[in-house]
């Protein structure tokens, strides 16, 4: 096969890691968008939606690392295959066992289900791609991801009006399992690499070390700007006088812009255009200053300001940071680096907000997003420092 021919031989085998991609964005938020709404509707505390939110995410920065290592150890194709079923499996559960009281444990299953395949799609896509598209593949794969988000709230919502959760959770199952079927056909087995034994002690050498420390940093940074963004902006505008469809428009654009920018810059890092650290240092840079946007210029124009920082910023760090992983990571540990990288992404899912809103409480929403954007800048001063040679 000749070089041009593997160029375009590549994406029909990582196109179903793509899918694989939206399904976990879109299941996770076409529920949790709608839980709200639910919980009002059983009569349920803020407790409980706050239960329903974070088991799906608990859940997922438990068992990423562990199903990581798995892929590493068996191949990551049968966990990738294996996680998809079982995802369809616990959609198809709750709508066979027609109580809306199991959401929960809906998707207590969903989250254990994509922390199988999550990690393992993105060991596949270290693998199968050529180092020299690492970026593009990674950019494309972080595009569908947002995707999944950007599509999710508004499709669940038309799900749900329509048929209720059931529908929902049906539509959640059929899609995994066209997914299941989409990559059984055409991603290859990849055979796990013999490994060298690993003491726990050179494992936590190796997720100490800069280079596992800086993407993932730069990572978590992004997904708590990302989460802040969705969840804050809403309110900041809300305060503005804005109404739900112009909020909702609001954070569509930056979620459309995350997704946008995306696959650019990976075919930029591919090209030589871009460095790594530079760019990880760039984004965090873009995604402070949206919200110090938000904090600080009046009106919609703060708003839009932010919504385009913080997605453009996003989008800048997704594809670099997986591609500088899997470009510094031994092929025999991929698995395990991505689902550890994978934990750090969730916990700044968690982190942002709650660091907004412990300040906002304290002072005011305005210097809870201030705060975030500070904790961005010492994490780019952070990445930033020392040598500046080599990407």
């Amino acid at each position: 096969m000749t070089t041009e021919q593997a160029a375009t031989a590549v994406p029909s085998r990582v196109f179903p890691l793509y899918a694989a991609g939206f399904v976990t964005a879109f299941g996770a938020h076409s529920i949790a968008a709608s839980l709200g709404g639910y919980t009002a509707g059983e009569h349920a505390s803020l407790l409980t939606l706050g239960l329903l939110l974070a088991v799906y995410d608990g859940v997922e920065v438990l068992l990423k690392p562990v199903f990581g290592s798995l892929a590493d150890r068996i191949g990551p194709r049968p966990v990738l295959l294996g996680g998809l079923v079982a995802f369809a499996f616990a959609s198809a559960a709750f709508v066979l066992a027609g109580d809306p009281a199991l959401v929960g444990v809906a998707r207590l299953g969903q989250g254990a289900a994509a922390a199988a395949f999550s990690p393992a799609a993105g060991a596949l896509v270290a693998r199968l791609a050529p180092k020299t598209r690492h970026g593009r593949a990674f950019g494309s794969y972080g595009a569908w991801k947002g995707l999944g988000y950007t599509l999710g709230p508004v499709l669940g919502g038309i799900l749900i009006t329509l048929g209720g959760y059931t529908l929902l959770f049906a539509t959640l199952c059929v899609l995994a399992l066209l997914v299941a079927g989409w990559a059984a056909l055409a991603v290859p087995a990849v055979a796990p690499l013999s490994r060298t034994r690993q003491t726990v002690l050179d494992l936590a050498r190796r997720l100490t070390a800069g280079r596992f420390l800086r993407p993932t940093a730069a990572l978590a940074g992004a997904t708590a700007a990302l989460a802040v963004g969705v969840g804050f902006l809403p309110v900041v505008g809300a305060g503005r006088g804005l109404g739900p469809l112009a909020t909702g428009a609001l954070v569509s654009l930056l979620a459309a812009t995350t997704t946008l920018v995306q696959p650019y810059v990976g075919r930029a890092r591919d090209a030589g255009r871009i460095r790594d650290r530079a760019a990880m240092v760039a984004g965090l840079v873009l995604a402070a200053l949206g919200m110090a946007g938000a904090a600080a210029i009046p009106g919609i124009a703060g708003i839009v300001v932010a919504a385009l920082a913080i997605g453009a910023g996003a989008g800048v760090i997704t594809p670099i940071g997986f591609a500088h992983l899997a470009a510094s990571t031994p092929p025999e540990r991929m698995g395990q680096t991505m689902g550890a990288a994978e934990v750090g992404r969730e916990l700044g899912d968690a982190g942002g907000p709650l660091l907004v809103g412990a300040v906002a409480v304290a002072s005011s929403l305005a210097f809870g997003l201030a705060g975030l954007a500070v904790a961005l800048v010492v994490i780019a001063t952070l990445i930033g420092a020392g040598t500046t040679r080599g990407k």
